[in-house]
């Protein structure tokens, strides 16, 4: 399968399209990186070298795919860290050129906007440009818990009130939007929680907490690759997403040990590919 992916980039470290290409490629498919970043690092550091590139510069990148013909064999399109508003209209040519050409073809948008305990960090018209312009074109949306709280505007305490959230995120009879809602960063008890939703039903995948100080970055862009990489290859959700999280966690077992807050991706590419531990997706009757 060919994938656009759009998201940040960095040279130090794996986040945005430096954590999700690698995934995607072990997965076999073929990716087509447009980044909406170039730093030296994440800015996790404290600080980092590097800009964001213009939106008019994103465009002429997404024209130029479709002037060699590439969108016209595009099985899907990415979307991550976009940073700014006037970037959203470069990720809805994207979808919009895209679907000229190929109606099947899948939308994952990773709604980056922030985390907890940092808040928020984009452009902060970002959240409502998601909620208007690129959920009713997406197929996939995969927020984390404060990114579903802020595209709700509800606060999420547990798994029942995140999948009510998610669901409705979800397009319907009367309206577009996508069909499947992953919510990752769930914390409940021990564990750290992942959703699937769909309109019908609601999966969880459970995973022991490990000892991060602080937490690495990237997490979320490996886990949304990985997942669009199985439902491209066409797993059913529950195994996509049991999958999905199954690998990232193999790759943050070996992450924990480094002397550096990076994610051990091309040390656990193997793992990440072929779990050695899986973690099932149960259902829930939520």
């Amino acid at each position: 399968m060919k994938i656009v992916s759009l998201q940040s980039a960095v040279a130090y470290g794996h986040v945005g399209n430096s954590a999700a290409l690698l995934p995607l490629q072990r997965l076999g498919h073929e990716v087509w990186p447009v980044d909406t970043v170039q730093f030296s690092n994440h800015p996790g550091y404290g600080g980092f070298r590097g800009m964001r590139l213009p939106a008019a510069h994103l465009t002429a990148m997404i024209e130029g795919l479709a002037a060699v013909g590439a969108l016209a064999e595009c099985d899907g399109l990415l979307t991550g860290y976009l940073g700014e508003a006037g970037t959203v209209e470069a990720a809805v040519l994207a979808a919009d050129l895209i679907r000229s050409k190929r109606p099947d073809a899948l939308y994952l948008c990773d709604p980056v906007i922030g985390d907890a305990p940092h808040g928020l960090y984009v452009d902060p018209d970002l959240p409502e440009a998601f909620r208007n312009r690129l959920l009713p074109l997406a197929d996939i949306v995969t927020p984390n818990r404060f990114e579903l709280d802020w595209l709700t505007r509800r606060s999420v305490a547990d798994a029942a009130e995140a999948a009510a959230a998610a669901r409705s995120l979800l397009g319907g009879p009367d309206r577009r939007g996508p069909r499947l809602a992953m919510v990752t960063g769930l914390d409940i008890g021990r564990d750290m929680t992942v959703l699937a939703v769909t309109a019908e039903h609601v999966w969880q995948v459970r995973t022991p907490r490990l000892p991060f100080s602080p937490e690495p970055s990237g997490t979320g862009d490996v886990l949304a690759a990985l997942l669009f990489g199985r439902l491209l290859s066409g797993y059913a959700v529950p195994e996509a997403l049991d999958l999905a999280v199954s690998g990232l966690f193999a790759v943050l077992e070996q992450s924990v040990a480094l002397p550096r807050q990076e994610l051990a991706l091309v040390a656990a590419q193997d793992a990440m590919i072929a779990p050695p531990r899986r973690f099932a997706a149960v259902a829930l009757e939520l």
